[in-house]
């Protein structure tokens, strides 16, 4: 495969299931020091959501605005305040939820044999009725690159990437996730300014 600029070939590493961590010098600020899950990665590109950018916005008002009702329950009331997060600047009107377990829905992209990531109406009735699945984590918007794009980005030290933890996507806060990530490679973000590369 060529680069992002069509220059030289390439190796792709797939990074389906990693973390990219925001390098310091990151000038897009769709993208300043954000965490984004991949879900997917292959020659067609990649797609991811940040996982750190909650919105001013929880589940209920969700909920709400798209006319699904939250059952009494608990679950239903953990889920309800849980904070909905900008995925990213694609389709910023579209809601996608990152789940485990994986579950049966309309719309699905199965992550791993664990997570997966759905945009169908059908998880929502579910977690307003039942809450269930408990573990999610719902953003409008996604990150998208087209094919070779991250591979360029990444060979600029734009990123950092580190193999996901799945309890860092679903039972951290949102401010943690990012630490945690550089945790599993050893880093502060206050020294990551010298680092580069990846894990």
């Amino acid at each position: 495969m060529t680069d992002y600029n069509g220059d030289t070939a390439m190796e792709i590493t797939c990074l389906t299931h990693h973390f990219l961590i925001a390098m310091p010098a990151m000038a897009d600020p769709n993208f300043s020091r954000t965490l984004t899950y991949i879900c997917e990665h292959n020659a067609e590109g990649a797609l991811g959501i940040v996982v750190n950018r909650p919105l001013e916005m929880g589940l209920a008002e969700l909920f709400q605005r798209v006319d699904i009702p939250l059952a009494e329950g608990t679950p239903q009331q953990r889920l309800a305040a849980l904070p909905v997060h900008s995925g990213g600047p694609v389709q910023t009107d579209r809601g996608f939820i990152l789940h485990r377990p994986v579950g049966r829905w309309q719309s699905s992209l199965r992550v791993t044999d664990e997570i997966a990531l759905t945009s169908s109406r059908d998880i929502l009735r579910a977690m307003g009725e039942g809450g269930e699945p408990e573990e999610v984590l719902v953003s409008l918007g996604y990150a998208g690159w087209n094919a070779g794009q991250l591979e360029w980005e990444l060979a600029q030290n734009a990123w950092l990437t580190v193999e996901a933890d799945a309890d860092i996507l679903f039972r951290l806060p949102s401010e943690e996730r990012l630490p945690s990530a550089l945790q599993q490679l050893g880093v502060d973000f206050a020294n990551l300014s010298g680092v580069v590369g990846h894990a």
